[in-house]
């Protein structure tokens, strides 16, 4: 599907989250958002099925999440109703002992020992969901202010394989995101790791260009 993003980003300026998914659903082909039940997901898994109950929801479970992540997981899956298909990897990888080292004071090597292991249990998981669903649009929860990378990402862009990626809560502040929570009476939890990310400012791959790197 081809797009003019930069007289997208250019019309969904200023737009509320709302009129951004409306004209994102608006697109042709089947549209997708996926999800991995970090703290405030239930935001845009919320904010997504009030336009589509329906949606295809893609779980990219790396299976090392914490008893509490997975308890959260099934009280939103339960409370929003939602059409869940979880990836998981296709092998076992165990954790990094790089991955409790500070960021800033690993090493080159250890960072490439942590993508590594990223490419095995998040971004080939993630490469075999968009095959298989083949989406036209993919909505993600990203923000600008979870990392310096983030900063920098626009409202709609181009994702793999010519999927529109669109990112409705890219401008949300923290406090933003507890009000929704609130307004709704949305569950949430804190107790979330995310081995592959090492980090709370790293990028674990999907979204930095690094998915071409997965065969």
């Amino acid at each position: 599907m081809a797009i003019n993003f930069d007289a997208a980003n250019k019309a969904l300026r200023g737009k509320t989250a709302d009129e951004i998914v409306v004209w994102a659903l608006a697109q042709e082909g089947r549209p997708v958002v996926t999800t991995n039940f970090r703290p405030y997901e239930a935001v845009i898994l919320h904010l997504i099925t009030q336009q589509k109950a329906d949606i295809d929801v893609i779980w990219i479970d790396h299976q090392k999440n914490r008893p509490a992540t997975y308890t959260f997981a099934k009280k939103v899956i339960e409370d929003l109703t939602l059409r869940v298909t979880k990836y998981t990897p296709l092998e076992d990888a165990a954790i990094p002992d790089a991955a409790n080292i500070a960021e800033g004071e690993r090493t080159t090597a250890q960072d490439e020992e942590i993508h590594q292991f990223s490419l095995k249990v998040k971004l080939e998981p993630f490469q075999r969901a968009m095959r298989e669903t083949a989406p036209s649009v993919w909505f993600t929860a990203l923000r600008r202010v979870q990392n310096a990378n983030r900063d920098a990402m626009q409202i709609v862009e181009p994702g793999p394989n010519g999927v529109i990626k669109v990112n409705p809560l890219l401008n949300f502040s923290d406090a933003e995101m507890e009000a929704y929570l609130a307004k709704y009476d949305l569950p949430n939890e804190w107790d979330y790791f995310d081995p592959a990310k090492a980090g709370e400012k790293r990028e674990c791959g999907l979204h930095n260009g690094r998915l071409a790197e997965v065969q």
